[in-house]
Protein backbone atom coordinates (compact mmCIF):
# COMPACT_ATOMS: atom_id res chain seq x y z
CA UNK A 1 0.00 0.00 0.00
CA UNK A 2 1.30 3.54 -0.65
CA UNK A 3 3.33 3.15 -3.64
CA UNK A 4 2.52 5.91 -6.16
CA UNK A 5 4.21 8.96 -6.16
CA UNK A 6 1.64 10.71 -4.01
CA UNK A 7 -0.94 9.18 -1.77
CA UNK A 8 -3.51 11.61 -0.38
CA UNK A 9 -5.51 10.88 2.62
CA UNK A 10 -9.00 12.09 2.28
CA UNK A 11 -11.21 12.61 -0.52
CA UNK A 12 -12.86 16.09 0.87
CA UNK A 13 -12.96 18.88 -1.48
CA UNK A 14 -9.15 19.78 -1.03
CA UNK A 15 -7.90 15.96 -1.08
CA UNK A 16 -9.73 15.73 -4.73
CA UNK A 17 -8.17 19.21 -5.68
CA UNK A 18 -4.52 18.46 -4.82
CA UNK A 19 -5.32 14.73 -6.15
CA UNK A 20 -6.51 16.96 -9.85
CA UNK A 21 -3.08 18.77 -9.96
CA UNK A 22 -1.15 15.98 -8.73
CA UNK A 23 -2.03 13.41 -11.53
CA UNK A 24 -2.41 16.10 -14.19
CA UNK A 25 1.18 17.16 -13.09
CA UNK A 26 1.60 13.74 -14.20
CA UNK A 27 2.12 11.73 -11.15
CA UNK A 28 1.02 8.87 -10.09
CA UNK A 29 -1.62 9.36 -7.69
CA UNK A 30 -3.53 7.20 -4.75
CA UNK A 31 -6.50 8.55 -2.98
CA UNK A 32 -7.56 6.91 0.90
CA UNK A 33 -11.21 7.14 1.99
CA UNK A 34 -12.00 5.74 5.23
CA UNK A 35 -15.70 6.23 4.32
CA UNK A 36 -17.48 4.03 1.90
CA UNK A 37 -18.19 7.18 -0.42
CA UNK A 38 -15.29 9.54 -1.53
CA UNK A 39 -16.48 13.52 -1.12
CA UNK A 40 -16.37 14.47 2.29
CA UNK A 41 -18.67 17.60 2.68
CA UNK A 42 -19.52 17.07 -1.15
CA UNK A 43 -21.64 13.90 0.06
CA UNK A 44 -25.01 13.09 -0.99
CA UNK A 45 -27.50 10.01 0.04
CA UNK A 46 -30.48 8.67 -0.27
CA UNK A 47 -31.85 8.85 3.37
CA UNK A 48 -35.65 8.38 3.28
CA UNK A 49 -37.11 7.93 -0.47
CA UNK A 50 -35.09 6.37 -2.86
CA UNK A 51 -36.13 9.02 -5.79
CA UNK A 52 -34.97 11.93 -3.25
CA UNK A 53 -31.51 12.68 -2.59
CA UNK A 54 -30.39 14.48 0.28
CA UNK A 55 -26.91 16.80 0.97
CA UNK A 56 -25.54 15.00 3.72
CA UNK A 57 -22.88 18.38 4.24
CA UNK A 58 -22.76 21.40 2.30
CA UNK A 59 -25.22 21.93 0.02
CA UNK A 60 -24.60 25.32 -1.71
CA UNK A 61 -21.97 26.57 -2.80
CA UNK A 62 -20.63 30.39 -3.97
CA UNK A 63 -17.01 29.05 -4.06
CA UNK A 64 -17.47 26.20 -6.32
CA UNK A 65 -17.99 29.00 -9.15
CA UNK A 66 -15.74 31.49 -7.71
CA UNK A 67 -12.59 29.99 -6.31
CA UNK A 68 -9.28 30.20 -8.64
CA UNK A 69 -9.54 26.31 -8.09
CA UNK A 70 -12.95 25.54 -9.63
CA UNK A 71 -12.59 28.72 -12.15
CA UNK A 72 -9.60 27.00 -14.23
CA UNK A 73 -11.52 23.38 -13.80
CA UNK A 74 -14.56 24.88 -15.23
CA UNK A 75 -17.33 22.43 -13.80
CA UNK A 76 -19.73 23.48 -16.08
CA UNK A 77 -17.61 22.39 -18.67
CA UNK A 78 -17.44 18.69 -17.60
CA UNK A 79 -21.69 18.19 -16.84
CA UNK A 80 -21.97 20.27 -13.67
CA UNK A 81 -25.00 22.23 -14.01
CA UNK A 82 -25.20 24.86 -11.47
CA UNK A 83 -29.03 26.20 -10.62
CA UNK A 84 -29.58 29.88 -9.15
CA UNK A 85 -32.16 31.08 -7.55
CA UNK A 86 -33.50 34.52 -7.63
CA UNK A 87 -33.04 35.59 -4.53
CA UNK A 88 -29.30 34.35 -3.33
CA UNK A 89 -30.28 34.51 0.72
CA UNK A 90 -33.42 35.59 2.89
CA UNK A 91 -33.99 36.73 6.53
CA UNK A 92 -36.72 36.76 7.95
CA UNK A 93 -37.45 39.30 10.69
CA UNK A 94 -39.97 38.75 13.94
CA UNK A 95 -42.08 41.00 13.08
CA UNK A 96 -43.04 38.85 10.18
CA UNK A 97 -40.99 41.23 7.05
CA UNK A 98 -37.87 39.89 5.50
CA UNK A 99 -34.68 40.79 4.04
CA UNK A 100 -34.06 39.91 0.63
CA UNK A 101 -30.45 39.15 -0.99
CA UNK A 102 -31.61 38.85 -5.04
CA UNK A 103 -28.96 38.05 -7.50
CA UNK A 104 -29.74 41.24 -8.47
CA UNK A 105 -28.19 43.91 -7.00
CA UNK A 106 -30.40 46.70 -8.06
CA UNK A 107 -33.42 44.51 -7.34
CA UNK A 108 -31.73 44.60 -3.27
CA UNK A 109 -31.05 48.23 -3.12
CA UNK A 110 -34.68 49.43 -4.29
CA UNK A 111 -36.25 46.74 -1.52
CA UNK A 112 -33.94 47.54 1.63
CA UNK A 113 -35.41 51.31 2.36
CA UNK A 114 -32.82 53.43 3.33
CA UNK A 115 -30.19 51.02 3.81
CA UNK A 116 -30.36 50.65 -0.54
CA UNK A 117 -27.90 53.11 -0.70
CA UNK A 118 -25.36 51.86 1.70
CA UNK A 119 -25.77 48.62 0.54
CA UNK A 120 -24.67 49.44 -3.32
CA UNK A 121 -21.72 51.74 -1.83
CA UNK A 122 -20.59 48.77 -0.25
CA UNK A 123 -21.04 46.21 -2.49
CA UNK A 124 -20.58 47.97 -6.07
CA UNK A 125 -16.84 48.19 -5.16
CA UNK A 126 -16.17 44.53 -4.22
CA UNK A 127 -17.94 43.20 -7.58
CA UNK A 128 -16.11 45.19 -9.95
CA UNK A 129 -13.16 43.45 -8.74
CA UNK A 130 -14.92 40.30 -7.42
CA UNK A 131 -11.64 37.61 -8.77
CA UNK A 132 -9.52 40.02 -7.06
CA UNK A 133 -11.25 39.55 -3.77
CA UNK A 134 -12.05 36.12 -4.28
CA UNK A 135 -8.18 35.29 -4.63
CA UNK A 136 -6.84 37.53 -2.23
CA UNK A 137 -9.13 35.96 0.66
CA UNK A 138 -8.55 32.33 -0.56
CA UNK A 139 -4.75 32.45 -0.72
CA UNK A 140 -2.29 31.09 1.41
CA UNK A 141 -2.21 34.60 3.51
CA UNK A 142 1.68 34.71 2.84
CA UNK A 143 2.15 36.82 -0.22
CA UNK A 144 1.10 40.16 -0.73
CA UNK A 145 -2.37 40.59 -2.91
CA UNK A 146 -1.48 41.24 -7.09
CA UNK A 147 -4.53 43.84 -6.57
CA UNK A 148 -3.02 45.90 -3.94
CA UNK A 149 -6.23 48.94 -3.91
CA UNK A 150 -8.70 46.17 -4.16
CA UNK A 151 -7.10 44.38 -1.05
CA UNK A 152 -7.31 47.88 0.89
CA UNK A 153 -10.65 48.60 -0.01
CA UNK A 154 -11.30 44.84 0.76
CA UNK A 155 -9.78 45.06 4.16
CA UNK A 156 -11.09 48.59 5.03
CA UNK A 157 -14.72 47.03 4.68
CA UNK A 158 -13.91 44.10 6.36
CA UNK A 159 -12.49 46.37 9.43
CA UNK A 160 -15.66 48.61 9.25
CA UNK A 161 -18.26 45.58 9.39
CA UNK A 162 -15.72 43.28 11.37
CA UNK A 163 -15.98 45.31 15.00
CA UNK A 164 -18.62 47.91 16.17
CA UNK A 165 -17.56 50.71 13.26
CA UNK A 166 -20.26 49.11 11.46
CA UNK A 167 -22.89 49.83 13.26
CA UNK A 168 -23.69 53.48 11.69
CA UNK A 169 -23.55 52.19 8.63
CA UNK A 170 -26.76 50.33 7.91
CA UNK A 171 -29.74 51.81 9.87
CA UNK A 172 -32.86 49.55 8.90
CA UNK A 173 -33.71 46.53 10.72
CA UNK A 174 -33.63 44.50 7.39
CA UNK A 175 -30.26 45.56 5.91
CA UNK A 176 -28.48 45.04 9.51
CA UNK A 177 -29.90 41.48 9.46
CA UNK A 178 -29.03 40.99 6.32
CA UNK A 179 -25.54 41.62 6.69
CA UNK A 180 -25.19 39.56 9.73
CA UNK A 181 -26.58 36.80 8.25
CA UNK A 182 -23.99 35.96 6.08
CA UNK A 183 -21.25 37.15 8.94
CA UNK A 184 -22.68 34.31 10.98
CA UNK A 185 -21.13 31.59 8.52
CA UNK A 186 -17.92 32.61 10.04
CA UNK A 187 -19.86 30.14 13.35
CA UNK A 188 -18.08 31.74 16.34
CA UNK A 189 -18.70 35.24 18.11
CA UNK A 190 -19.97 38.36 16.34
CA UNK A 191 -18.83 40.67 15.26
CA UNK A 192 -15.06 39.90 14.54
CA UNK A 193 -12.85 41.08 11.71
CA UNK A 194 -13.04 37.31 10.28
CA UNK A 195 -16.53 37.35 10.26
CA UNK A 196 -16.76 40.71 8.66
CA UNK A 197 -14.36 39.60 6.01
CA UNK A 198 -16.44 36.45 5.53
CA UNK A 199 -19.52 38.51 5.39
CA UNK A 200 -18.44 40.84 2.25
CA UNK A 201 -16.55 37.89 0.67
CA UNK A 202 -20.17 35.80 0.54
CA UNK A 203 -22.19 39.17 0.62
CA UNK A 204 -20.89 40.36 -2.79
CA UNK A 205 -20.81 36.82 -4.49
CA UNK A 206 -24.84 37.08 -3.85
CA UNK A 207 -24.84 39.74 -6.44
CA UNK A 208 -22.44 38.39 -8.44
CA UNK A 209 -21.70 34.55 -9.18
CA UNK A 210 -24.16 33.92 -7.29
CA UNK A 211 -25.07 31.01 -4.47
CA UNK A 212 -25.67 28.33 -6.67
CA UNK A 213 -26.82 24.72 -5.98
CA UNK A 214 -25.57 21.78 -8.53
CA UNK A 215 -27.99 20.28 -10.06
CA UNK A 216 -28.54 16.88 -8.52
CA UNK A 217 -26.71 17.30 -5.11
CA UNK A 218 -23.31 18.09 -4.06
CA UNK A 219 -22.06 15.08 -5.20
CA UNK A 220 -21.76 16.24 -8.67
CA UNK A 221 -19.24 17.93 -7.94
CA UNK A 222 -17.42 15.17 -6.39
CA UNK A 223 -17.99 13.14 -9.27
CA UNK A 224 -16.33 15.46 -11.63
CA UNK A 225 -13.75 15.85 -9.80
CA UNK A 226 -13.23 12.50 -9.10
CA UNK A 227 -13.63 11.68 -12.98
CA UNK A 228 -10.69 13.72 -13.68
CA UNK A 229 -8.62 11.89 -11.74
CA UNK A 230 -9.07 8.76 -13.02
CA UNK A 231 -8.45 10.14 -16.52
CA UNK A 232 -5.42 10.79 -15.52
CA UNK A 233 -3.90 7.55 -14.04
CA UNK A 234 -4.99 8.61 -10.25
CA UNK A 235 -7.17 5.55 -7.93
CA UNK A 236 -9.11 5.04 -5.41
CA UNK A 237 -9.46 3.38 -2.22
CA UNK A 238 -12.65 3.72 -0.43
CA UNK A 239 -13.17 1.87 3.28
CA UNK A 240 -9.87 2.41 3.79
CA UNK A 241 -8.43 4.01 6.99
CA UNK A 242 -4.87 5.25 7.29
CA UNK A 243 -4.24 5.35 11.05
CA UNK A 244 -0.06 5.30 10.68
CA UNK A 245 1.71 7.43 8.80
CA UNK A 246 4.10 4.10 7.95
CA UNK A 247 1.23 2.81 5.47
CA UNK A 248 2.29 4.98 3.08
CA UNK A 249 5.92 4.63 2.93
CA UNK A 250 6.56 3.64 -0.62
CA UNK A 251 5.04 7.20 -1.69
CA UNK A 252 7.42 9.74 -2.00
CA UNK A 253 4.70 12.57 -0.73
CA UNK A 254 1.99 12.07 1.19
CA UNK A 255 -0.97 14.60 1.15
CA UNK A 256 -3.21 14.47 4.32
CA UNK A 257 -7.01 16.27 3.99
CA UNK A 258 -7.44 15.87 7.58
CA UNK A 259 -7.88 17.89 10.69
CA UNK A 260 -4.39 18.45 12.33
CA UNK A 261 -5.44 15.79 15.21
CA UNK A 262 -6.02 12.83 12.18
CA UNK A 263 -2.45 14.16 11.22
CA UNK A 264 -0.80 13.78 14.94
CA UNK A 265 -3.10 10.30 14.87
CA UNK A 266 -1.24 8.96 11.84
CA UNK A 267 1.80 10.60 12.17
CA UNK A 268 2.72 10.17 16.13
CA UNK A 269 5.99 10.21 17.89
CA UNK A 270 7.26 11.12 14.22
CA UNK A 271 6.01 14.31 14.74
CA UNK A 272 8.42 16.76 16.02
CA UNK A 273 7.42 18.03 19.56
CA UNK A 274 7.15 21.25 18.88
CA UNK A 275 5.43 20.97 15.36
CA UNK A 276 2.77 18.74 17.58
CA UNK A 277 2.23 21.08 20.68
CA UNK A 278 0.88 23.51 17.83
CA UNK A 279 -1.31 20.57 16.51
CA UNK A 280 -2.21 19.42 19.67
CA UNK A 281 -3.21 23.03 20.61
CA UNK A 282 -5.07 23.88 17.30
CA UNK A 283 -8.73 25.27 18.23
CA UNK A 284 -11.69 24.24 16.82
CA UNK A 285 -14.99 26.37 16.68
CA UNK A 286 -18.88 25.46 17.56
CA UNK A 287 -20.60 22.90 16.22
CA UNK A 288 -23.42 22.43 13.51
CA UNK A 289 -25.92 19.83 14.41
CA UNK A 290 -27.51 18.95 11.18
CA UNK A 291 -31.22 18.24 10.48
CA UNK A 292 -32.24 16.56 7.38
CA UNK A 293 -36.39 16.85 6.26
CA UNK A 294 -38.07 14.86 3.60
CA UNK A 295 -41.07 16.66 3.20
CA UNK A 296 -44.43 16.92 0.66
CA UNK A 297 -44.58 20.57 -0.06
CA UNK A 298 -42.79 23.72 -0.48
CA UNK A 299 -41.58 25.63 2.98
CA UNK A 300 -45.06 27.66 3.59
CA UNK A 301 -42.58 30.87 4.26
CA UNK A 302 -44.71 33.78 6.30
CA UNK A 303 -43.30 36.08 3.93
CA UNK A 304 -44.37 34.87 0.75
CA UNK A 305 -40.77 35.69 -1.14
CA UNK A 306 -38.59 34.09 0.92
CA UNK A 307 -39.67 31.20 -1.08
CA UNK A 308 -37.81 32.05 -3.76
CA UNK A 309 -34.58 31.76 -1.79
CA UNK A 310 -31.89 29.54 -2.13
CA UNK A 311 -30.67 29.62 1.37
CA UNK A 312 -32.59 31.08 4.26
CA UNK A 313 -30.56 32.34 7.51
CA UNK A 314 -33.30 31.82 10.59
CA UNK A 315 -31.95 34.12 13.67
CA UNK A 316 -33.41 37.52 14.31
CA UNK A 317 -32.47 40.63 14.36
CA UNK A 318 -28.94 41.61 14.46
CA UNK A 319 -28.65 42.05 18.13
CA UNK A 320 -30.67 38.90 18.73
CA UNK A 321 -27.87 36.84 15.89
CA UNK A 322 -24.98 38.42 17.65
CA UNK A 323 -26.18 37.37 20.96
CA UNK A 324 -26.94 34.09 20.02
CA UNK A 325 -24.02 33.39 18.16
CA UNK A 326 -21.10 34.90 20.87
CA UNK A 327 -22.96 32.83 23.46
CA UNK A 328 -22.57 29.59 21.21
CA UNK A 329 -18.73 30.16 20.61
CA UNK A 330 -18.47 30.64 24.35
CA UNK A 331 -20.03 27.31 24.81
CA UNK A 332 -23.42 28.22 26.32
CA UNK A 333 -26.19 25.98 24.61
CA UNK A 334 -29.46 28.97 23.51
CA UNK A 335 -32.95 27.70 23.28
CA UNK A 336 -33.13 29.18 19.85
CA UNK A 337 -29.72 28.99 17.97
CA UNK A 338 -28.73 30.39 14.33
CA UNK A 339 -29.86 28.21 11.72
CA UNK A 340 -29.73 27.76 7.71
CA UNK A 341 -32.19 26.35 5.71
CA UNK A 342 -32.35 24.87 2.04
CA UNK A 343 -35.07 23.88 0.23
CA UNK A 344 -33.23 22.68 -3.08
CA UNK A 345 -35.78 22.24 -5.60
CA UNK A 346 -36.36 26.14 -5.16
CA UNK A 347 -33.37 26.16 -7.46
CA UNK A 348 -33.53 22.70 -8.62
CA UNK A 349 -36.95 21.43 -9.54
CA UNK A 350 -35.46 17.88 -10.10
CA UNK A 351 -34.41 17.49 -6.89
CA UNK A 352 -38.37 17.15 -6.42
CA UNK A 353 -40.30 13.51 -7.14
CA UNK A 354 -44.01 12.98 -6.77
CA UNK A 355 -44.51 15.77 -4.45
CA UNK A 356 -41.68 15.06 -1.50
CA UNK A 357 -38.53 17.26 -1.52
CA UNK A 358 -35.14 17.63 0.65
CA UNK A 359 -35.38 20.55 3.30
CA UNK A 360 -31.49 20.84 4.78
CA UNK A 361 -30.86 22.46 7.57
CA UNK A 362 -28.07 23.60 10.49
CA UNK A 363 -28.09 24.65 13.78
CA UNK A 364 -25.19 26.21 15.05
CA UNK A 365 -24.37 24.53 19.02
CA UNK A 366 -21.36 24.29 21.33
CA UNK A 367 -18.66 22.30 20.06
CA UNK A 368 -19.36 18.90 20.62
CA UNK A 369 -23.37 19.24 21.76
CA UNK A 370 -24.99 16.15 22.21
CA UNK A 371 -28.27 18.29 21.91
CA UNK A 372 -31.03 16.45 19.52
CA UNK A 373 -31.53 18.88 16.89
CA UNK A 374 -34.72 17.78 14.88
CA UNK A 375 -37.40 19.91 17.54
CA UNK A 376 -34.63 22.44 17.92
CA UNK A 377 -34.81 23.57 14.27
CA UNK A 378 -38.10 21.73 13.18
CA UNK A 379 -39.93 24.63 15.74
CA UNK A 380 -37.32 27.55 14.47
CA UNK A 381 -38.64 26.53 11.14
CA UNK A 382 -42.55 26.36 12.47
CA UNK A 383 -41.94 29.96 13.59
CA UNK A 384 -41.09 31.61 10.40
CA UNK A 385 -43.01 29.46 8.63
CA UNK A 386 -46.44 28.35 10.42
CA UNK A 387 -47.59 24.78 8.88
CA UNK A 388 -44.35 23.29 7.87
CA UNK A 389 -44.33 20.74 10.37
CA UNK A 390 -47.54 19.37 8.46
CA UNK A 391 -45.47 19.01 5.60
CA UNK A 392 -42.53 16.61 7.28
CA UNK A 393 -42.87 12.74 6.25
CA UNK A 394 -39.66 11.84 7.72
CA UNK A 395 -36.21 13.29 9.45
CA UNK A 396 -32.56 12.56 10.86
CA UNK A 397 -30.86 14.74 13.07
CA UNK A 398 -27.06 14.36 13.36
CA UNK A 399 -25.94 15.83 16.87
CA UNK A 400 -22.91 17.54 17.37
CA UNK A 401 -21.13 14.94 19.25
CA UNK A 402 -21.78 12.81 16.59
CA UNK A 403 -20.49 14.36 13.31
CA UNK A 404 -16.93 13.19 14.40
CA UNK A 405 -18.01 9.59 14.00
CA UNK A 406 -19.48 10.54 10.35
CA UNK A 407 -16.43 13.00 9.26
CA UNK A 408 -13.01 12.88 11.90
CA UNK A 409 -12.58 16.22 10.07
CA UNK A 410 -15.75 17.88 11.63
CA UNK A 411 -13.85 17.42 15.30
CA UNK A 412 -16.75 18.40 17.91
CA UNK A 413 -19.59 18.85 15.21
CA UNK A 414 -16.89 22.03 13.95
CA UNK A 415 -17.42 22.11 10.29
CA UNK A 416 -15.41 24.99 9.50
CA UNK A 417 -11.89 22.67 10.08
CA UNK A 418 -11.09 25.17 12.70
CA UNK A 419 -12.34 28.43 14.86
CA UNK A 420 -12.46 30.91 12.16
CA UNK A 421 -10.40 34.30 14.01
CA UNK A 422 -8.44 36.54 12.61
CA UNK A 423 -4.75 35.03 14.00
CA UNK A 424 -6.05 31.24 13.45
CA UNK A 425 -7.32 32.07 10.04
CA UNK A 426 -3.87 33.11 8.95
CA UNK A 427 -1.39 31.09 11.43
CA UNK A 428 -3.77 27.83 10.79
CA UNK A 429 -2.74 24.77 11.66
CA UNK A 430 0.82 26.29 12.75
CA UNK A 431 2.70 29.59 12.75
CA UNK A 432 5.08 28.44 9.25
CA UNK A 433 5.88 30.18 6.56
CA UNK A 434 4.69 27.33 4.38
CA UNK A 435 1.58 26.22 6.09
CA UNK A 436 0.85 22.83 4.21
CA UNK A 437 4.45 21.49 4.86
CA UNK A 438 5.28 19.82 7.60
CA UNK A 439 8.72 19.38 9.19
CA UNK A 440 8.03 15.45 8.14
CA UNK A 441 9.93 15.40 4.49
CA UNK A 442 7.29 14.82 1.82
CA UNK A 443 4.49 14.82 4.52
CA UNK A 444 1.73 17.87 3.68
CA UNK A 445 -1.59 18.99 5.39
CA UNK A 446 -4.32 20.11 2.65
CA UNK A 447 -7.31 20.67 4.55
CA UNK A 448 -10.00 22.97 6.06
CA UNK A 449 -7.50 23.61 8.79
CA UNK A 450 -4.74 25.24 6.42
CA UNK A 451 -5.10 28.76 4.79
CA UNK A 452 -7.73 30.01 3.37
CA UNK A 453 -9.99 27.70 5.54
CA UNK A 454 -13.57 26.65 5.44
CA UNK A 455 -15.52 26.71 1.90
CA UNK A 456 -15.83 24.06 -0.92
CA UNK A 457 -13.57 26.14 -2.86
CA UNK A 458 -10.02 23.43 -3.19
CA UNK A 459 -7.99 25.98 -2.76
CA UNK A 460 -6.37 24.38 0.14
CA UNK A 461 -5.30 21.21 -1.85
CA UNK A 462 -4.55 23.76 -4.51
CA UNK A 463 -1.85 25.47 -2.88
CA UNK A 464 -0.61 22.51 -0.97
CA UNK A 465 -0.27 20.41 -4.06
CA UNK A 466 1.65 23.54 -5.51
CA UNK A 467 4.06 23.47 -2.68
CA UNK A 468 4.71 19.82 -2.93
CA UNK A 469 5.27 20.13 -6.90
CA UNK A 470 7.94 23.05 -6.23
CA UNK A 471 9.78 21.18 -3.21
CA UNK A 472 9.58 17.84 -3.74
CA UNK A 473 9.14 17.38 -7.70
CA UNK A 474 11.07 20.43 -8.54
CA UNK A 475 8.03 21.51 -10.78
CA UNK A 476 7.28 25.77 -10.20
CA UNK A 477 4.77 25.91 -12.86
CA UNK A 478 1.16 24.13 -11.99
CA UNK A 479 -0.91 22.22 -14.42
CA UNK A 480 -3.81 23.38 -16.49
CA UNK A 481 -6.63 22.24 -14.91
CA UNK A 482 -8.42 23.21 -18.09
CA UNK A 483 -11.06 20.19 -19.39
CA UNK A 484 -9.71 18.47 -22.31
CA UNK A 485 -6.04 19.67 -21.35
CA UNK A 486 -3.38 16.96 -20.47
CA UNK A 487 -0.60 16.91 -17.96
CA UNK A 488 1.38 19.67 -20.03
CA UNK A 489 2.67 21.83 -17.64
CA UNK A 490 1.68 25.62 -17.89
CA UNK A 491 3.22 29.10 -16.43
CA UNK A 492 0.86 30.26 -13.30
CA UNK A 493 1.20 27.95 -10.64
CA UNK A 494 2.65 30.20 -7.69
Amino acid sequence: MGKADVAIVGTGPNGLAAAVVMARAGLQVELFEAHHQIGGGLRSAVLFDDDVTHDVCAAVHPMAVASRFFREFDLASRGVRFRQPAVSYAHPLPDGAAALAYRDLEATCARLGADGEPWRRMMTPLLARSSAVVDLVLSSQRALPRDLFGAVGFATRALTHGTRLGRRTLTTEGGRALLTGVAAHAVGRLPSLASGAIALLLGHLAHGSGWPLPEGGSSRVAEALAADIAAHGGTFHTGQKIDDLRQLQGSKVVLFDTAPKGLLQAAGELLPARYARHLSRFRHGPGAAKVDFLVNAPIPWRHSEVGLAGTVHLGGTRAQIEQRESLTAAGVAVPDPFVLVVDPAVADPTRAHDGKRPVWAYAHVPNGSSLDPVPMVQACIEHYAPGFSDTIIASRGIRASDYEAYNPNYVGGDINGGAVTLRQSILRPAPRVDPYRTPLRGVYLCSASTPPGPGVHGMSGYLAAGSALRREFGISTAPSLAPGESDALVQGGK
